[in-house]
């Protein structure tokens, strides 16, 4: 008898299990989406234009290599032009001499098929990154053992902060959904000024890179909301899927456009870890 109300207990909760379908929206036409990022340092000065595909569409994105984009210093005549790289498979500036500068602001230019996108971005001050330190740490619940590193420095603004870290891991950058380093002044700095652990474990000989950039509020949000899309399981108490918010208008044309357009300055600091 007990067996059989055990198995009874089964089919109910078996019979309870409903397979939900959500529609998703469909996207209709071509929707180009723009990423662009703009600094003082010529090696990430880049636009990437490509076609948005819906979100579980498992092609690979299609890189659209025919428009025309550049970029302008606002209230000035100066123009910065790009052209497609293949290597890179992005538009890189014809002159890698121009970078941007503190204080500037430049607008973004995207002309494809008729349509013209723009977007704006001004350049801030760069905060202040102190070292890099490392340290071994044996294994422990939730975390490998190997050497975990600190960013040391500080950021003495009132307003505007908002910044991302990158990782470049022997000439790799670490580039998946766990590799998105944001955050904001929400619950202040002093953790920038004890040291910023990265949370991942390295070891003996590696090379790493930080790279810290600083922005403004729109691109910040857009990234922060395309982390949010990343993480998403699609399972039933996950938010529906949709698009983050773009910095990017159209100015002209029937298109719609998603993407960012970053500016930001550019600190970097490296270590090689080696055996203490």
């Amino acid at each position: 008898m007990k067996n059989s109300w055990i198995l009874g207990l089964g089919l109910v909760i078996t019979s309870c299990q409903i397979e939900v379908d959500l529609p998703l929206a469909e996207i209709k036409g071509e929707i180009p989406v723009i990423e662009g990022v703009w600094t003082d340092n010529a090696i990430l000065n880049e636009v990437k234009v490509t076609l948005a595909k819906n979100f579980l569409d498992q092609e690979s994105y299609k890189i659209i290599k025919d428009s025309r984009v550049f970029i302008q210093v606002k209230g000035t005549e100066t123009i910065i032009p790009f052209s497609y790289n293949e290597t890179s498979q992005s538009y890189r500036p014809l002159n890698s001499d121009i970078l941007a500068k503190v204080g500037e602001t430049y607008e973004l230019i995207v002309e494809w098929k008729g349509n013209v996108f723009f977007a704006e971005g001004l350049m801030l001050e760069p905060p202040i990154l102190d070292s890099l330190t490392y340290q071994y740490e044996e294994k422990r619940p939730f975390r490998d053992e190997g050497y975990y590193i600190k960013a040391y420095g500080k950021i003495p603004f009132k307003e505007n902060n908002y910044y991302r870290i990158q990782i470049i891991e022997n000439d790799t950058l670490k580039n998946e959904p766990e590799d998105y380093f944001l955050f904001d002044d929400t619950f202040g700095f002093t953790f920038f000024e004890n040291g910023l652990e990265l949370g991942y474990a390295f070891e003996q000989d590696d090379r790493v890179r930080l790279i810290l950039y600083r922005m403004t509020r729109e691109p910040y949000n857009y990234l922060n909301q395309l982390l949010g899309l990343l993480f998403s399981d699609g399972g039933l108490f996950s938010p529906p899927p949709q698009n983050p918010d773009s910095n990017i208008k159209v100015v002209s044309g029937d298109s719609q456009v998603l993407g960012y357009f970053l500016v930001s300055p550019i600190l970097s600091e490296f270590v090689l870890i080696r055996e203490k």
